[in-house]
């Protein structure tokens, strides 16, 4: 999570070449056939073009930015109308429909290639109340890069990270930059940024979204380049946020309340050492147990949780309450 000249908070310095950024951003952006290329939004606000043309949301944008509903009003330029405009009315009429969390936050992904942003992450919103087990409408979805996913899990990162902390508090989109710069930000979180910069996540923003029963959520947009956020795109990406959220809270809560799978004693201290960020071999070793009977017990939290991802299994079992760090 972050929009720094220096860099951003879940992750550390690689430069990717020209070429890597836009294979990775066409490789997204195929995932749904109905949006095209990203160059010229790449262009436009990552390179060349100048600040005109895209649409301005009223009022300055500062670290706490005016909350914007689906209905507040948005000045298009007549050249934009036809480009942007149109692709925020496409990737509406898209998640019409979907049923899907996945398939909405692909859609999304391939939204947010417009504005140069690769990284999104989107989840539930830690708040004091949440200790308590406030009822939670969303779930962890992102495609954050794998390394800084472990490293942010190994250092607790997604607990104390600035723009966590900015969000339990503002209502409105918080840029990385802003807080990097803040003097209320301390030199430890200023190098979770610097950290998250060299694994490619060198600016960014962060969209809290608040739900039904004290609920909260937050989206995070995140890019290689180091340009600043025009208002114009945190405009468009909190709308297209705001719409995504809805949508994901509305499957979670036509899906009625989801049962929290059981997990054996062993299978829990196993995810545990993982969320720890121990790998299956260090596991063994504490657990006294072999690393393929890790490995297995692993593999079944993850196949319980429905994850792919034994670092996203971990952060899901945390915030289902299963285990705790």
């Amino acid at each position: 999570m972050s929009d720094l000249r220096r860099p951003g908070p879940r992750a550390l310095q690689y430069r990717p070449s020209t070429a890597q950024s836009r294979s990775a951003s066409s490789a997204a952006a195929s995932r749904t056939g109905d949006y095209m290329a990203c160059d010229f939004s790449l262009k436009r606000d990552c390179g060349s073009l100048a600040d005109g043309g895209l649409p301005q949301a009223r009022g300055p944008v500062s670290g706490a930015f005016n909350q914007i509903s689906l209905g507040t009003s948005i000045h298009f330029s007549n050249a934009d109308r036809d480009e942007f405009a149109v692709e925020l009315g496409r990737f509406l009429d898209l998640t019409d429909g979907v049923a899907q969390s996945k398939k909405l936050f692909d859609l999304l992904s391939a939204f947010a290639l417009k504005f140069g942003c690769t990284w999104i992450a989107y989840g539930p919103l830690t708040t004091e109340k949440a200790l308590g087990r406030v009822p939670c409408d969303s779930e962890e979805i992102l495609n954050y890069p794998d390394d800084w996913q472990e490293r942010c899990l190994e250092m607790g990162y997604e607990r104390i990270a600035p723009v966590i902390k900015e969000s339990r508090m503002g209502a409105g989109p918080i840029r990385w930059s802003e807080v990097y710069s803040d003097a209320s930000t301390t030199e430890y979180e200023r190098r979770m940024f610097d950290e998250a910069a060299t694994f490619g996540l060198r600016s960014g923003i962060t969209v809290p979204l608040r739900g039904p029963k004290g609920s909260c959520a937050v989206v995070s947009f995140a890019r290689h380049c180091e340009r600043e956020f025009k208002n114009r795109t945190i405009a468009y990406l909190q709308l297209a946020a705001t719409h995504f959220h809805v949508r994901v809270a509305k499957i979670a809560n036509s899906n009625v309340v989801q049962e929290i799978p059981a997990l054996s004693f062993r299978e829990k201290e196993c995810v545990l050492w993982v969320a720890r960020g121990k790998s299956s071999w260090d596991i063994g070793v504490i657990m006294k147990i072999s690393e393929n009977t890790v490995n297995f017990h692993v593999k079944n939290v993850m196949r319980k949780l429905g994850t792919s991802s034994r670092t996203v299994a971990a952060i899901k079992a945390i915030s289902l309450g299963i285990i705790e760090l």
